[in-house]
């Protein structure tokens, strides 16, 4: 016999989810305004933790590798948006809370202003999809169990922010 590669068994081919080991997506699953989240997380913990100003911020991040692939609009709304709006935002926030916001990471922070500002201002994007995308933040730059912690918060603000398409998502449910 012999030992010849049409001779090997065959291994099965890798599975192209799209998703890294740690279950987060890979980068060349993601799409631009996925990007423009990653890029604005970036800056909004610049701003919470340095507490730089965010025009500052923004000319730092636009020369960050891989910047160009992403929704630079949508980043813009992001950044500006939730710096201009934090308080009314932690306001917001602050009741979902089992702490002081002073005790939640800046990471989960920033997430959770992205997930608000979302339910806020963007809605072509449906309230599951902010929920979804604000996960896979906390998930690839937060702490172990940080995306729980953001899903709970976003899920409990989402009937308020965005009541009539939770409502039509239930009844859809309890229909199918």
């Amino acid at each position: 016999m012999s030992d010849t590669a049409a001779d090997q068994p065959k291994r099965p081919r890798q599975s192209r989810t799209g998703l890294t080991a740690t279950g987060a997506r890979k980068a060349s699953a993601k799409s631009a305004r996925s990007r423009a989240r990653e890029f604005a997380l970036q800056a909004l913990y610049q701003h919470l933790v340095g507490r730089n100003d965010a025009t500052s911020i923004d000319l730092f991040t636009r020369d960050l590798s891989g910047f160009h692939k992403a929704d630079a609009a949508h980043y813009d709304a992001l950044l500006h948006g939730c710096i201009t709006t934090a308080q009314y935002m932690d306001d917001l926030i602050t009741p979902q809370l089992d702490r002081k916001m002073a005790e939640i990471s800046p990471i989960e922070h920033a997430v959770m202003w992205i997930g608000v500002y979302e339910f806020q201002h963007c809605p072509d994007v449906p309230w599951r999809v902010v929920i979804n995308e604000c996960i896979e933040l906390a998930k690839e730059f937060g702490g172990t169990d940080g995306h729980k912690y953001v899903n709970g918060v976003l899920n409990g603000l989402a009937p308020q922010l965005r009541a009539a398409e939770v409502e039509a998502d239930k009844a859809a449910g309890k229909a199918g």
